[in-house]
């Protein structure tokens, strides 16, 4: 599956994959859709991340309402609850199961990425 309003794959992968009726993306990092990364702080960046995960996701027929899990990768624990002030507010009073781990390093050096799974039935 591939979109031109998120990133294209900056490796030998898919921005996300269907199998049945679920929908498993690729981690989103805060690149726009022509490449160029976003600079600024947690919160600029997640909310970029956002706009990637809607778009790959809207291009498949879904919407963020049918993420089923989440992870979140950061590379520094200390910007959990700023990342988490965007995640709630994307996802408003949806809820989709999720993990979020600290990372030693993110593609291109950015402060989060974010994989999605989704049910588009």
């Amino acid at each position: 599956m591939q979109t031109s309003n998120a990133p294209a794959a900056i490796g030998p992968y898919s921005q996300a994959i269907t199998v049945g009726t679920m929908l498993f993306t690729s981690g989103q990092i805060p690149l726009r859709a022509d490449g160029t990364l976003v600079e600024g702080d947690i919160k600029v960046q997640t909310r970029q991340v956002f706009d990637n995960l809607r778009a790959v996701i809207e291009a498949a027929g879904g919407t963020l309402a049918q993420v089923v899990k989440t992870t979140v990768f950061l590379k520094d624990m200390q910007d959990f609850v700023s990342m988490n002030e965007v995640y709630e507010a994307e996802f408003g009073g949806h809820r989709p199961a999720r993990s979020a781990v600290q990372v030693a390093r993110l593609p291109r050096d950015v402060l989060v990425e974010i994989e999605a799974i989704v049910s588009l039935a």
